[in-house]
């Protein structure tokens, strides 16, 4: 009898480790990823969420000849020193001599017409004198920068603790977290929200701009100002099956000579080998590629400086301070760089996102949708939202719903997917799911203002 029980016994375990081998990817997936972090790298494999390989393609056709033209010729380009439109400049590092042009104070321009058209298509302009810009040493670097280890899925608020440290202002990642991130789940942190924060609980300013070219940032570093870019990296070494991701990085030195930066990394920390700090200089990346990644997010950059250095801040980023000439200006690149690279589906993406910003929607839905067949990682709307805001003022609702699914699909980390989805549903007439949709994205952030006013004029039209 009791070697029957003992048989009994050891079949019924059996069965239960069985029961809770097969369930255990379910389970895994069911948990938050900070927690399944924590475990033997074999059991996360097991709990790896399904994702498309991706962002689906539109079904749109697109005729891109037209997109490639620019709004307004005579708005989209710049003078040069002799006070004539040239065609848009290719990136190149910045000379150690300085910038010159677009970098001055934003000053108003005389067009001068004779009655003749000119010897080219191209109308000439007389640009006002602007003051001499101030030289780029050709090296440069900030002291007293800490570098900090994220923590899981905390890149944003471990990269500014790490700047407002060169202030003196030692903030834990966690302290900067709790403001940007309530929900440790949450995926992404935008850079108006990582500025706001300076604004908003420090005594320091904070700039955040698109359009940035190495000319800027460095002129800024040079000064004093720690500089934050938004990019796009394909994970080194043993974290490549993590696949593309957005990510944040710390500028704290350059050199002229050698066509470098370095960069402190929360992620992959200060060394050539990812995870390890084998000195304070920093990590080393080419302008060559730093400028390949940095343009995959439209060239986003935050800038952090003291209340006293607002004018010199201006001065240097010149006519970028007006938001409609930024990205007026940022058409002129991203048109220049698609002509060179006419399958780059990032840079379909920053012209769609360009033309959002000028209120051109249907040619941004267009962009978007170009982007889209050519292909954009299935991570890309974790943090830029464009697509959803050209299809929604469309009127391509179900376009909206179709990439909030596909980016909330196990994930639900995302209030600004929740958020548009709700508003295309409400177009739809699915005003119960829309509201439930709207209570997710402010459950899960309560500083997303933009879901948490849909909401109130929901409730407020339901009384």
């Amino acid at each position: 009898m009791q070697k029957r029980w003992f048989t009994l016994a050891i079949t019924t375990l059996l069965v239960l480790i069985a029961l809770f081998v097969w369930q255990l990817p379910t389970v895994l997936k069911a948990m938050p990823s900070r927690y399944v972090a924590r475990l033997p790298e074999p059991i996360q494999a097991l709990g790896v969420r399904e994702h498309v390989d991706m962002l689906p393609t539109a079904v749109h056709n697109v005729q891109t000849d037209d997109l490639l033209q620019p709004l307004d010729l005579a708005a989209q380009t710049s003078p040069d020193s002799s006070g004539t439109f040239t065609a848009p400049p290719t990136l190149t590092p910045p000379p150690t001599t300085g910038p010159t042009g677009s970098d001055a104070p934003n000053e108003p321009e005389t067009v001068t017409n004779s009655g003749a058209p000119p010897a080219s298509s191209t109308p000439t302009v007389t640009a006002a004198p602007s003051p001499t810009p101030i030289p780029i040493p050709p090296s440069a670097r900030l002291t007293g920068v800490q570098h900090k280890f994220q923590t899981w899925n905390n890149c944003g608020p471990a990269t500014l603790a790490m700047a407002l440290s060169y202030f003196d202002l030692h903030r834990t990642q966690d302290q900067t977290a709790a403001v940007l991130k309530p929900d440790p789940e949450d995926r992404n942190v935008t850079p108006e929200e990582m500025a706001s924060y300076v604004r908003n609980e420090t005594e320091f300013e904070a700039l955040s701009r698109t359009n940035g070219d190495l000319t800027t940032v460095l002129r800024l570093l040079s000064e004093g100002m720690p500089v934050i870019i938004e990019l796009g990296i394909d994970p080194p070494g043993e974290y490549a099956w993590m696949e593309w991701y957005g990510h944040y990085l710390l500028l704290v030195a350059y050199d002229d000579q050698q066509e470098a930066v370095w960069v402190y990394d929360s992620w992959f920390g200060t060394s050539e080998v990812p995870g390890e700090n084998a000195d304070d200089e920093g990590r080393e990346i080419s302008y060559e590629e730093l400028d390949s990644y940095w343009r995959h997010f439209n060239r986003s950059y935050i800038v952090l400086y003291r209340p006293e250095q607002e004018q010199f801040v201006s001065n240097i980023i010149g006519e970028d301070m007006d938001d409609e000439k930024m990205w007026q200006n940022a058409q002129q690149v991203v048109l220049a760089e698609l002509n060179e690279e006419p399958e780059n589906a990032f840079l379909w993406f920053n012209l769609g996102t360009v033309y959002n910003a000028l209120e051109e929607y249907e040619r941004a839905a267009s962009a978007f949708d170009q982007a889209r067949s050519i292909g954009l990682p299935w991570r890309m709307l974790w943090y830029q939202f464009g697509p959803y805001e050209a299809y929604y003022q469309t009127g391509r609702y179900d376009d909206v719903i179709l990439l909030a699914d596909v980016t909330l699909q196990d994930r639900p980390y995302f209030e600004e997917s929740y958020y548009y989805k709700a508003l295309a549903q409400i177009e739809l007439g699915e005003v119960d799911e829309a509201q439930r949709n709207l209570r997710r994205a402010v459950d899960f952030n309560p500083n997303f203002q933009p879901a948490a006013e849909a909401l109130r004029e929901l409730e407020v039209a339901e009384r």
